[in-house]
Order: structure tokens, then C-alpha cells, then sequence
């Protein structure tokens, strides 16, 4: 497995249930995380709980590209990244007929489109370097459906489909893709969603941040493509 120390990690989402843990792990390895999030209340909470300088934690809205080429600019001033982990995401779970244009919209802009410019803007340097690793989180609903959840399966395959296309494109270089297709994490996600859900047979967020750490440290001669986590009593592929 590669070591954590000295990797530069910059992880979107990381103000979120399991991104807050994936820092907490990352910097424990050694590894020099820079971290974002859209709440800055949220953000100084992840920052003091991983133990991180605040000059390596950034204000980005996912949803705003300027924020992310911003963003960007700020971390890649010191050099590239080595890995890139997408922990974004909004989930709008409801019934068909009671879905919006708008609720599809954000969801697509959200968990498609934002990422798109996420890696857009990080790209250039790993193929400067001639390697590097994106880890996306699709999430199950990225690779199996679920009833009422038509807008957020629409973004999350989109992103499963996007990331197979780049990766084809990335065939000559040693740049990888990890997509982790990980379902019901007992975290934030479900706060405002109104759906009634068994939380506490759910998988443990601290469970889910040791498998993207665990995808972080992967062997630089071999590459997971994908890998699957749901809870052991709601298996659906």
C-alpha cells in the first residue's frame, strides 16, 4: 500500500458527516489535507476536529464555479494534489409527481455538474505530475434505482457514466479513478430528507471514512476501479 505522509489531499465535502472523518484519518497519516465546505460554521468545526492549520480549509459552494476555480487557484499555488476526493452531494428524495424542474436541476448542478468543474480544475496538475488519484462517491443509487429518488439516480449515474468516459481518456497516464458506490451511511444526509429510514441499522460513518482512507493508500500498480459498500441487511446488488 502507498504511505499517507507528505500526499497533498484536498477533499470537497470534508465539512460533511464522512468527510470530516476521511480528514481526521488522512492528517493522521501524515498526509497534508486542504479541505472546503459551504458552511463556515461547519467548516471551523471539521477544521478543529481534524487538527488542521485554517489556511488550508476554503469557503466553496460546490454549485459555484468561480468558487471552485477559486478554490483552486489558492491550493495549486503550492503545487499539485495527489489525490482528489469528492465528498459532495445533495440528496432531494420524493415521489416523482411531487418533483420539481428546479429540485432536478439543483440535484444535476449539485452532484453533476459541479463535480465535472471540480475535476476540471485539479486535472491539469496530475497530468503534470503524469499521476494522481480521483475518488468520487456515486453512492448506491448511482448503480441500483430506488423508488422516489428519480433526481438524485439521475446525477449520480451522470457522474458513474462521466467518470468511465475520462477514465478512458486517462488510459495512457497514471492517473486513477475510484468510484465508491457506498449506501446508507448513518450521517447528516438523512436529517432533511422525509423518509422513514432505520438509521441505526445503517453503516457508521467512521466506517465509511476508513474505506476511502483504505482507497487512498491503494498500490500505485494496480488501481479499484470500484468498490461497493451497503449494510449487511439491506444488500441490493
Amino acid at each position: 500500500m502507498e504511505k499517507l505522509k507528505d500526499k497533498r489531499v484536498f477533499i470537497a465535502g470534508a465539512s460533511g458527516t464522512i468527510g470530516m472523518q476521511v480528514a481526521k484519518l488522512l492528517v493522521g497519516g501524515g498526509a497534508k489535507v486542504y479541505m472546503s465546505g459551504r458552511n463556515s460554521a461547519k467548516l471551523q468545526t471539521a477544521v478543529e476536529f481534524c487538527g488542521i492549520p485554517t489556511e488550508q480549509a476554503f469557503l466553496m459552494d460546490i454549485s459555484k464555479e468561480e468558487d471552485i476555480r477559486d478554490t483552486a487557484r489558492k491550493i495549486l499555488e503550492s503545487g499539485p494534489i495527489d489525490i482528489l476526493i469528492n465528498a459532495t452531494g445533495i440528496g432531494i428524495i420524493k415521489p416523482f409527481e411531487n418533483l420539481s424542474v428546479e429540485e432536478l436541476q439543483k440535484s444535476l448542478q449539485v452532484n453533476l455538474v459541479g463535480p465535472f468543474s471540480l475535476i476540471q480544475a485539479f486535472l491539469p496538475g496530475m497530468k503534470e505530475l503524469k499521476k494522481g488519484l480521483i475518488i468520487n462517491l456515486p453512492g448506491i443509487l448511482g448503480k441500483t434505482p430506488m423508488a422516489g429518488a428519480v433526481a438524485y439516480s439521475a446525477s449520480k449515474y451522470g457522474l458513474n457514466g462521466m467518470m468511465k468516459s475520462l477514465r478512458e481518456e486517462l488510459k495512457r497516464t497514471e492517473i486513477r479513478i475510484t468510484q465508491l458506490f457506498i449506501g446508507g451511511v448513518d450521517s447528516a444526509f438523512w436529517d432533511t430528507i422525509d423518509l422513514r429510514v432505520q438509521r441505526d441499522k445503517m453503516i457508521i460513518a467512521e466506517e465509511a471514512a476508513k474505506a476511502i482512507w483504505f482507497l487512498c493508500q491503494q498500490p500505485s500498480s494496480g488501481v479499484v476501479s470500484e468498490m461497493v459498500i451497503q449494510p449487511f441487511n439491506h444488500q441490493v446488488i
